[in-house]
């Protein structure tokens, strides 16, 4: 009926504390167009918007602020299946001993509590949410699970293959120009040879062919790559369980231009060929 762009919509719902806001934050990490508290009325519309501006992939938070939201969402529904569109629900779950606790440590009160008990609050809301807890795609259990842990589960179940790998940036740059401050890890060439100090080669750069073989030709570069290398392997599968999907190794020497921009090219050759989604800069290459 709908020959426009398909949209995947993702409705994340659940009991308060239990997570939402976490799984919302992991698929705005993974390229979804994330909308926090939307009324279901409006599903429709958000998707004309989304298809308008080429957005494939929506999620929306849904919370008990407003009851009377609830009663929208089979009508919403149905006109999205008019659309085209087929919702999946994320339910986020948790006991309510374990909410009771989240709530008392940020000291706010739950949507639905009123003047009565914090347990109240959850009663409320878990027969309120009843009927979409029991057509949910996908119901997380977040009650002996770290946000770390959440953040990986969600990012298992909605990202594309490729998403779940860490993106990688390799960045060149010249201590005398200062330590990137984004970096994950800095590593110090400057134990190796400078070919400043060669006057054929100090004119290029690392990227010419005559200065990376000088650089690599050093007894010390091989050890110096084949660590790093290690060390990247190491780290990248923690990485990505604890939520986190880019990471910046960067290799300094004291300007940047030839020793870091040649073990830089090589470690990014290196990583390429084994599959690894890499990106290089070299910062300070066309400064003096």
């Amino acid at each position: 009926m709908n020959d426009a762009a398909p949209v995947q919509l993702l409705v994340i719902t659940g009991m308060s504390g239990a997570g939402r806001r976490t799984a919302g934050h992991t698929l705005e990490d993974l390229g979804w167009f994330v909308v926090d508290n939307l009324p279901p009325s409006m599903l429709p519309e958000l998707i004309e918007i989304s298809r308008e501006r080429q957005f494939s992939r929506v999620a929306v938070l849904l919370d008990v602020r407003s009851r009377s939201d609830f009663q929208q969402i089979p009508a919403a529904f149905a006109a999205l299946g008019d659309a085209g569109v087929v919702p999946q629900i994320l339910f986020l779950d948790a006991s309510d001993e374990v909410i009771v606790r989240r709530q008392e440590s940020v000291r706010r009160p739950l949507p639905l509590q009123g003047s009565g008990r914090l347990l109240d609050g959850v009663r409320k809301e878990r027969q309120l949410l009843a009927g979409l807890r029991a057509s949910a795609d996908l119901v997380i259990d977040t009650t002996s699970i770290n946000v770390h842990e959440l953040a990986s589960r969600v990012a298992k179940a909605y990202a594309d293959p490729d998403e779940t790998e860490l993106q990688l940036t390799l960045m060149s740059f010249g201590f005398k120009n200062g330590i990137p401050i984004d970096a994950d890890m800095v590593l110090d060439a400057r134990f190796l040879p400078n070919p400043h100090w060669v006057p054929a080669l100090r004119p290029q750069t690392g990227l010419a062919q005559p200065v990376s073989a000088y650089v690599l030709g050093q007894a010390d570069a091989e050890p110096f790559l084949a660590h790093t290398l290690e060390l990247i392997e190491l780290v990248r599968p923690g990485y990505v369980r604890e939520g986190k999907r880019h990471a910046t190794v960067a290799i300094g020497c004291t300007g940047g231009k030839h020793r870091s921009t040649a073990l830089v090219t090589e470690l990014a050759r290196r990583l390429s060929a084994e599959g690894v989604r890499t990106e290089v800069v070299h910062r300070d290459l066309g400064l003096e």
